[in-house]
């Protein structure tokens, strides 16, 4: 793509900037996971071998990766400061893993819960561009926006006698906000864009259900890292 051939000056879209709208589209690589607040001294009861009270030790938030595709409106607002809608689905795992022990810490045990999720996405954000380079312009962008869960109320566990086979659940609608770099390379059809953003959940979207695993946990948001790239039309 880089080798393209240029409109005789060596400066490719030398219009861009000017342009009050663009279309594109975007593909991305996600990586997410929880922001924790575990409820302090929690008591697990040991359903399967005995009466013993185990107690929460630590519970941990391992990321997962995912991917998104999605589609890009941009909009001039002045010379370098770009309005964005970008709307995707996106679909991502996130693990919980619980260790617990005895009280004397004579035994010990770790769960793990997969939370599987599909989002959908609609992120609201202003993008700083610098002064283009050649071909080349870096930019900032910041902003927030909502998303949807549509398997957040999905019943993949068994609530009954035995709740180490509940899982953890979630609502299904988030607010989040968010902040990130990139970089703009010019082609001759088309911008490629590559971005690196940090989008923080800001609700807390624990379902309780009466569960030992739900029980252990006061609140519990959302985080997500994006590596997405796009392609824009001129």
């Amino acid at each position: 793509m880089f080798a393209q051939e240029s409109d005789g000056y060596g400066v490719h879209l030398r219009q861009y900037y000017q342009q009050k709208v663009h279309f594109g589209f975007t593909i991305a690589g996600n990586s997410a996971d929880f922001r924790i607040n575990p409820v302090p001294n929690s008591l697990m009861p040991d359903t399967i071998i005995n009466p013993s009270k185990y107690h929460v030790k630590t519970i941990y938030s391992k990321p997962a990766k995912g991917f998104a595709i999605g589609l890009v409106t941009d909009f001039r607002l002045f010379e370098y400061v770009r309005f964005r809608l970008t709307p995707n689905i996106s679909f991502g795992t996130r693990r919980i893993q619980y260790r617990m022990e005895t009280i004397d810490r004579d035994s010990a045990k770790v769960f793990e819960k997969t939370v599987e999720s599909v989002f959908l996405v609609f992120p609201v954000e202003i993008k700083i561009q610098s002064k283009r380079q050649g071909n080349f312009s870096a930019f900032v962008i910041g902003g927030g926006g909502s998303s949807l869960d549509l398997s957040a109320r999905k019943k993949t566990g068994v609530t009954g006698s035995n709740q180490l086979d509940d899982n953890v659940k979630l609502l299904r609608d988030d607010f989040f906000y968010s902040a990130g770099i990139g970089t703009d390379f010019y082609l001759q059809y088309f911008k490629l864009g590559f971005e690196l953003k940090l989008l923080i959940g800001t609700k807390n979207l624990l379902r309780k259900e009466n569960s030992v695993f739900t029980n252990s946990i006061d609140k519990i948001r959302s985080r997500m890292v994006v590596f997405s790239a796009t392609f824009e039309g001129s």
